[in-house]
């Protein structure tokens, strides 16, 4: 496993005659850290260790970095950071930004306009270089794992020089099953190839299953869980997924967070949370709910207003059908965090931990859009 990911490293860095500069912020009970932390002892790295969150910003300043390992949450905090600041400063400076960025957008899917590579040169002179500071000047990728990332945000960083190479893999597969080639150019929303000396196909359900030298041998004391994932030889990782022409791969959600209606549709909730939440830059975390239940319902956290959600529900729905249309919602204030136990450290969301926690805001939920079916039928 370190071979190949100091394979990738390699090409990251190319040739060069001073130690990798890494920094690093995340537990090392996160199995990646684990391989990170063997890379930079194997490659004679220096390795600067952040254990405060609240002073990241700072400390990544200081280690100026080459790379450094990231989940999705940070870097999507980071993009909607980086947006709200924008959005405080002049007139000028917004006008520029938006035209750069659209600018950076149709490029990208190669629809470019006659004035775009100006206002690129613009943008990148005049803002992007000014924000690529802040993580130093030695900084050539950021890596990011444990959980999918927002194509909007992956295509973000690029924009600014910042390429965001994505990886994929699972404590039980030694940390790493794919991770983006960084001499091909990032396919948005894909995790990358394979790593070389492993296989991986798609089995029942869309189930990403996978074999090789890196599968771990068992759980501890539990025979049963280690006989239902490791079968035939190949490992049932429990994510779904698919893999294109190029050889990416691209993970579209959990089997076990799949919600099941009473229809029996079986929905799997990330790629619509994730379509509401591109049009909720405000919203921390969209979370939809509905198992067992006749329709799907929304919890969104952080500091949006209610009009804001029903005008992106009303640009998602249109596009899906109709049992995997969010029906209603609610707004939470406080967001999801380790701290109140409803996200992973790595930033993923405990789905079981939030159903029973807001119980009663689901419930009311469901209640009170049966209210209002009732009445519109009362009055036609």
């Amino acid at each position: 496993m370190l071979a190949c990911t100091t394979e990738r490293l390699n090409q990251l860095m190319g040739v060069t005659h001073e130690p990798d500069r890494v920094f690093h912020y995340l537990p090392f009970n996160f199995a990646a850290s684990t391989i990170l932390m063997l890379s930079c002892l194997i490659r004679e790295s220096v390795l600067t260790l952040s254990t405060d969150l609240n002073k990241l910003a700072d400390e990544i300043r200081v280690a100026s970095p080459n790379y450094f390992l990231n989940v999705p949450t940070l870097l999507e905090r980071v993009r909607r950071g980086v947006e709200e600041a924008i959005a405080e400063r002049p007139a000028v400076i917004r006008f520029l930004f938006a035209k750069a960025r659209i600018a950076w957008q149709r490029q990208h899917v190669g629809r470019g306009h006659v004035n775009d590579a100006l206002w690129l040169s613009l943008g990148r002179g005049l803002i992007f270089r000014k924000i690529r500071e802040r993580f130093g000047p030695h900084l050539r990728a950021l890596i990011c794992g444990s959980a999918p990332l927002a194509p909007d945000t992956q295509q973000f960083f690029p924009m600014l020089g910042i390429p965001v190479l994505q990886a994929y893999g699972l404590t039980e597969t030694t940390g790493i099953c794919t991770l983006d080639d960084p001499g091909v150019p990032v396919e948005p929303g894909y995790v990358g190839t394979m790593i070389s000396g492993i296989e991986m196909k798609i089995g029942e359900n869309d189930e990403i299953v996978v074999r090789g030298p890196h599968i771990f041998p068992g759980y501890w004391n539990r025979p049963e869980e280690t006989a239902r994932v490791l079968q035939d030889g190949w490992f049932h990782t429990g994510d779904q997924g698919e893999v294109n022409v190029r050889g990416n791969w691209r993970i579209s959600g959990r089997i076990k967070n799949l919600i099941i209606l009473n229809s029996g549709h079986n929905i799997t909730p990330e790629s619509i949370e994730e379509k509401i939440g591109r049009l909720l830059p405000a919203a921390q975390q969209v979370v939809a709910v509905g198992n067992g239940r006749g329709y799907l319902c929304a919890l969104v956290s952080g500091a949006v207003e209610a009009p804001a959600v029903q005008a992106a529900l009303d640009a998602v729905n249109p596009e899906l059908p109709h049992y995997r249309q969010i029906r209603n919602f609610t707004i939470l204030r406080d967001g999801f965090s380790p701290e109140n136990g409803l996200l992973t450290v790595n930033g993923k969301i405990r789905r079981d931990a939030i159903n029973a926690r807001y119980a009663s805001e689901i419930n009311a939920m469901y209640d009170s859009k049966r209210v209002r079916e009732a009445a519109n039928k009362q009055q036609a």
